[in-house]
């Protein structure tokens, strides 16, 4: 880890110039530099000092940022066959995340598996094809560019009642799939 680089990054974000920074850390703006171009290091008292003018402090200061992945290519995707349909799961281990994006194939005449009582939401938005939403006894046609949008009290699956795969992009939160 480059210590310099980061305190320098710090310091900028906190919008601090050199000399604002020496003064709340009573040092010289001239060791300061130095340590910026990591031509120096820091005793742990004196980065303590540093840190401390910057907000911050040493488990902070040298805890890792995890890179999470933002963009998700096709490659990236887990997909399962199974008799009745086909599931994408188009976000890599979405289950540590708070929602949980698949696309659901449902091939003619099959429903999806029956989704019970949780405390949730649940959104649709059908891609291709037309589908039935289930929800007790009620029923509801949803065509391709509709949606759908419930919490989950109450147990309900998809049907497709076509004779064509219907593809559902279906988002839950928390992850139920």
């Amino acid at each position: 880890m480059e210590i310099g680089k980061k305190i320098k990054e710090l310091r900028l974000r906190n919008n601090l110039t050199l000399e604002e920074l020496a003064s709340r850390s009573e040092l010289t703006k001239g060791f300061l530099s130095q340590v910026e171009r990591d031509l120096t290091s820091p005793s742990i008292a004196t980065l303590e000092d540093i840190l401390e003018a910057l907000g911050t402090d040493l488990a902070h200061f040298f805890s890792e940022e995890k890179n999470e992945q933002v963009v998700f290519r096709q490659s990236d995707f887990f997909v399962d066959e199974r008799e009745d349909s086909i599931i994408e799961w188009i976000v890599p281990n979405a289950q540590k995340n708070k929602m949980e994006p698949i696309i659901l194939t449902l091939l003619p005449k099959e429903q999806s598996f029956e989704m019970t009582s949780f405390d949730g939401e649940e959104f649709g938005y059908v891609l291709s094809g037309s589908v039935q939403l289930v929800i007790g006894k009620n029923i509801f046609k949803i065509n391709k560019g509709e949606t759908f949008y419930l919490n989950g009290k109450e147990t309900h699956y998809l049907y497709n009642y076509t004779n064509k795969n219907t593809r559902i992009l279906w988002v839950t939160t928390p992850p139920m799939f």
